[in-house]
C-alpha cells in the first residue's frame, strides 16, 4: 500500500480527505484511490429556553466558517433516525411523546439540542455554533410538578392531553381503620432536589459509519454495549450484527452511563449521515442541562403507632417531576415507582397505602441515578420511623427493634410488594450500634447540649435490591438484558483469557472477576486477561448496573472458570494415563488431588489441547473455551440490607453542620475483594452524604437553570468527609454457587436517610425539623427560625 496522501477540498462542500492506493482483492493490480474519512467533531446548539417554538434555524454564517464541514439539524435527521418512545408495556396507562435525537419544531427543555455543528475539530464547531442563529417563540414553561398536574394546566405535548405520565397505587390492609385506632399518628412533607451524576469523565460518544458495508461502529462512555447496539440498531434502522458498540472502563457512571441521551443518537445520525467518524464530548458546562437528572421528588407521609410503639400503617404519597420526556428504554417513573413499593421495607406494617404521580415539566429527563428511587423509600420510611419514636419518647433504636420483620416471617414479601429472603435485621442494627459506640454517643450527647453544643445522630435501616432479573424489565418490553455471561478460554502459553459482558466504570469489577477465574482454575491473577466492554466480542449481558457486576457476572465467570477446569482436567487424564476425578490444578500445574503431587504444566496441557489432538483419544473433543451465563434464579432480585449511623454537630448560630463520623454494618453476601466492598460502600455513602448536604440542581419558575457550573454546584470535597468506618455481617445468596450480591447502591440508599435523621436530631432541643434537602445552612436556619 502506498503512503496516504491528503487531498484538499472546499470547505462546508467537500472533506478534506486521506487517499490512499492499494491491491484490488484477487485482481494483482492497484484499485482507485480510496477514501480514509477523517474524523469530524460535533458540536450542539441548545435552547436557552425551557419552552418555545423553533420558528428558524440559520446556519449560513457558521457554515462559512473555517473547518466547518456541515450544519445539521434536526429535521436533516428525520428521515434516518427514528424518534424514541418509551412506553413500559407492563404499565397501563403510562404515556409519552416521541423524543427526537435533536428538537424539530419545539424545544421542551434548556439545554435540549436544536442544531449541531460538524467541524475538523471541537474548537472550530464550538466557535460556529455561536454563530448559528436560532429564531425561538417562547412558549409558557412549566416547571413545578404540581402546577404541571393541576386542573386546567396546559399540556407540555399537547397529543397527550395532559401532564400525568403514570400513576400507581398499592393499598395493603384497611389503612383508615388503622389511622383512626392509633394512639400516635405523625405526618411529614419531604422534598428531593434534583440533582445529577457529575461523573469524573462526562459522556464521549466516537460513532463511526462505513458506508462500504452499512456497519456502525460506535466507542462511547457507557455502561451497557449490547444496550446501546440495540438502541443504535433499532432507531437508525441497521441490522443489529452490523452494529458493534465498544465501551472502555471509563472514570464513573453512577447510573447516569445507563441513560441513553438525545445527543448521542444525533452523533451517531450525523455519522451515518455524512458517512465520516463523528465524536461528541459533553463539556462540563452542557452536562448540566444535557446530562439525566435524578430524584426532584416532594413526598407526604404518614405513620400510626400503638400506645407501646408498634406500626399499625403507613402512607406515602409522592410526586415526581420526570422532564419532558419518558426515558428512553430505563423509564423515568421508575423512581416513583421504587419509592412507593420499597417503603416500610424493613418493619411489619400491616396497612399500607403507596401512591406516585409522575407529571412531566420543561426540565431535562430523568433517568437512572445511583439507587433509583430506594434512598427517597428509605429516607421517608426513617424519617417517619425516627419522628413517631421522639413523638411517642422512645428511642429511636429500640422503635426499630420492635418494628423489624421477623425473620421467620421470611421469605415473604414487605408491605409494598419487595421480594425479601431470610434477613435479620437486628444482626446488621446490633452490630452498627457496638461500632460507633450509639450508648456512648447518646451519653455526650445529653452532656453536651446542657452547654449548647447540639450534636445529632441518625440510625437508618436500608435494603438494595441487587441484580435485577428477568421479572422487571422482561413485562416492560424494553430490549434491557438481564443476563449475564463469561468465556474463559486456555490460550496455548497455559494464561487464560477472560472475556465478559460486564463492563466497569471504576468499581474493580473486573479484577474481582479475574480473582475468581484465577482462584478456580490455580493460578495467579497476573495470568489472567480480562477483556469487557465490546458488543462484537464478549457474550451477551447487560453490562454495569443495579449494583449486578459480581453479583452475575462473578457466577457466569465461576461457572466458566469450573467447566474450563473439567475439560483440561478431562485432556490431561489420557495424558497421564490418569482418572481425570484423580486431577486437580493448582499454581498453573496439573497436580494428584490427594497429596498434591505436580503431574504436568497447564502449558502442557494447552500445547497438546491446541496443536496435538492427534495424541489424544479419538473420541476427546478437547474444548478450552468455555462460555457460561447467568440469569437470576430469583425472578426479581438479590437482595442487600443493612444500617448506616451518622454523627453530626449543627451550629445554630450559622446554620453550618460538621459531620463527625459515618458507620455501615453490611450484608452483601460472600465479599470476594474486601477492599473493593469497603470503598464501594464509602463512595456510595459520598454521593449520599452529597445529595443530603450539597447538590441540587436549582430551577427557577420558568425553568431556567440557576446554577450549572461547579462553581456553583457543589459536590462534597474530600475535607468535607469524615472517615466511614464499615463492618460486615455474615451471608451469603443461597440461589447461586458464588453467594455474591451488590454493593455498590447500599451506602447512597442509607446514607441520605440516615444524615437526615441526625440533623433533625440535632435540631430537636429547638422543636424545629428540616423537610428539604440539601440541608444548607440557609434552610437551617430557616427551620430554627420558623420560616
Amino acid at each position: 500500500m502506498t503512503e496516504p496522501v491528503l487531498e484538499g477540498g472546499a470547505i462546508g462542500s467537500s472533506a478534506p480527505r486521506i487517499a490512499a492506493r492499494r491491491l484490488a482483492h484477487g485482481r494483482g493490480r492497484y484499485t482507485d484511490d480510496i477514501v480514509l474519512p477523517r474524523m469530524l467533531h460535533a458540536a450542539f446548539v441548545r435552547s436557552p429556553h425551557a419552552h418555545a417554538r423553533i420558528v428558524r434555524v440559520d446556519g449560513a454564517e457558521a457554515a462559512r466558517r473555517p473547518g466547518v464541514f456541515r450544519v445539521v439539524t434536526g429535521a436533516d435527521l428525520a428521515d434516518i433516525c427514528r424518534p424514541m418512545l418509551a412506553i413500559a408495556a407492563h404499565r397501563p396507562g403510562h404515556k409519552s411523546a416521541p423524543q427526537p435525537a435533536m428538537a424539530q419544531d419545539v424545544a421542551y427543555w434548556q439545554g435540549q439540542p436544536v442544531a449541531a455543528l460538524v467541524a475538523e475539530s471541537r474548537a472550530a464547531a464550538e466557535d460556529a455554533a455561536e454563530l448559528v442563529e436560532v429564531e425561538y417563540e417562547p412558549l409558557d414553561p412549566v416547571a413545578d410538578p404540581a402546577e404541571a398536574l393541576a386542573p386546567g394546566s396546559p399540556a407540555i405535548h399537547p397529543s397527550l392531553g395532559d401532564n400525568l405520565a403514570f400513576a400507581h397505587r398499592i393499598e395493603v390492609g384497611d389503612v383508615d381503620a388503622a389511622f383512626d385506632s392509633a394512639a400516635t399518628v405523625v405526618e411529614h412533607d419531604f422534598d428531593f432536589g434534583r440533582h445529577t451524576a457529575v461523573t469524573l469523565e462526562p459522556r464521549v460518544t466516537i460513532a463511526d459509519y462505513r458506508p462500504a458495508d452499512g456497519t456502525l461502529v460506535v466507542h462511547q462512555s457507557h455502561q451497557s454495549p449490547y444496550q446501546m447496539q440495540e438502541v443504535y440498531a433499532a432507531l437508525l434502522g441497521i441490522d443489529d450484527h452490523r452494529v458493534r458498540v465498544i465501551c472502555p472502563d471509563v472514570g464513573g457512571g453512577f447510573g447516569l452511563k445507563i441513560n441513553v441521551h438525545d445527543d448521542e443518537i444525533a452523533t451517531a445520525a450525523i455519522a451515518r449521515l455524512l458517512g465520516r467518524p463523528v465524536k461528541f464530548c459533553a463539556d462540563r458546562l452542557e452536562a448540566f442541562g444535557a446530562d439525566a437528572h435524578s430524584r426532584d421528588h416532594t413526598v407526604r407521609g404518614r405513620i400510626a403507632v400503638s400506645e407501646g410503639g408498634e406500626i399499625l400503617a403507613m402512607e406515602v404519597d409522592d410526586l415526581s417531576a420526570i422532564g419532558a420526556y419518558t426515558a428512553f428504554i430505563r423509564f423515568g417513573i421508575a423512581e416513583g415507582m421504587m419509592t412507593i413499593t420499597n417503603a416500610g421495607a424493613p418493619y411489619c406494617v400491616p396497612a399500607y397505602r403507596g401512591a406516585m404521580r409522575a407529571a412531566y415539566v420543561n426540565k431535562p429527563i430523568v433517568g437512572m441515578y445511583r439507587g433509583v428511587g430506594v434512598p427517597i423509600a428509605c429516607a421517608v420510611t426513617e424519617q417517619l420511623c425516627d419522628l413517631a419514636a421522639h413523638a411517642i419518647g422512645m428511642d429511636p433504636v429500640a422503635f426499630r427493634r420492635i418494628n423489624y420483620l421477623d425473620p421467620d416471617t421470611l421469605p415473604g414479601a414487605s408491605v409494598g410488594g419487595i421480594q425479601l429472603p431470610r434477613i435479620e435485621f437486628s444482626r446488621a442494627l446490633d452490630r452498627l450500634v457496638e461500632t460507633m459506640g450509639y450508648d456512648a454517643l447518646r451519653a455526650e450527647q445529653a452532656a453536651l447540649r446542657e452547654r449548647g453544643i447540639h450534636r445529632g445522630i441518625g440510625v437508618a435501616t436500608f435494603i438494595e435490591p441487587t441484580a435485577y432479573g428477568p421479572g422487571y424489565y422482561g413485562p416492560s418490553e424494553a430490549p434491557v438484558s438481564t443476563q449475564e455471561g463469561t468465556t474463559v478460554k486456555l490460550e496455548p502459553s497455559g494464561r487464560i483469557r477472560c472475556i465478559t459482558s460486564v463492563t466497569d466504570q471504576g468499581q474493580g469489577t473486573l479484577t474481582a472477576i479475574a480473582q475468581i477465574v484465577a482462584d478456580q482454575l490455580g493460578l495467579g491473577i497476573d495470568e489472567i486477561d480480562v477483556i469487557a466492554g465490546d458488543s462484537a466480542v464478549t457474550p451477551f449481558g447487560g453490562g454495569a448496573w443495579a449494583s449486578r457486576g459480581l453479583a452475575m457476572g462473578g457466577e457466569a465467570s465461576l461457572e466458566a472458570a469450573l467447566a474450563l477446569k473439567e475439560n483440561v482436567l478431562a485432556i490431561a487424564g489420557p495424558m497421564l494415563q490418569a482418572d481425570p476425578a484423580s486431577l486437580d490444578l493448582k499454581r498453573g500445574t496439573v497436580v494428584d488431588r490427594d497429596g498434591g503431587t505436580p503431574r504436568l504444566s497447564l502449558g502442557e496441557v494447552a500445547r497438546i489441547g491446541h496443536f496435538r489432538q492427534d495424541t489424544l483419544p479419538a473420541d476427546l473433543q478437547p474444548e478450552l473455551a468455555v462460555t457460561r451465563h447467568h440469569v437470576p434464579n430469583r425472578a426479581h432480585y438479590y437482595v442487600a440490607y443493612g444500617v448506616l449511623g451518622c454523627h453530626l454537630e449543627l451550629d445554630p448560630e450559622t446554620g453550618s453542620i460538621e459531620l463527625l463520623g459515618v458507620w455501615v454494618a453490611d450484608e452483601c453476601g460472600r465479599i470476594v475483594n474486601p477492599l473493593l466492598v469497603d470503598e464501594q460502600l464509602r463512595g456510595g455513602v459520598v454521593q449520599g452524604l452529597g445529595a443530603a448536604f450539597f447538590e441540587e440542581c436549582v430551577y427557577d419558575g420558568s425553568g431556567q437553570l440557576l446554577n450549572g457550573t461547579l462553581a456553583d454546584y457543589l459536590v462534597p470535597m474530600a475535607t468535607d468527609i469524615p472517615d466511614i468506618a464499615t463492618a460486615h455481617i455474615d451471608g451469603l445468596e443461597k440461589t447461586t454457587r458464588l453467594g455474591a450480591k451488590g454493593v455498590g447502591e447500599g451506602g447512597t440508599i442509607g446514607a441520605t436517610a440516615a444524615a437526615w435523621l441526625a440533623v433533625n436530631d440535632a435540631l430537636a432541643p429547638f422543636g424545629k425539623t428540616v423537610s428539604a434537602q440539601p440541608f444548607t445552612p440557609e434552610r437551617i436556619l430557616a427551620a430554627i427560625e420558623g420560616r
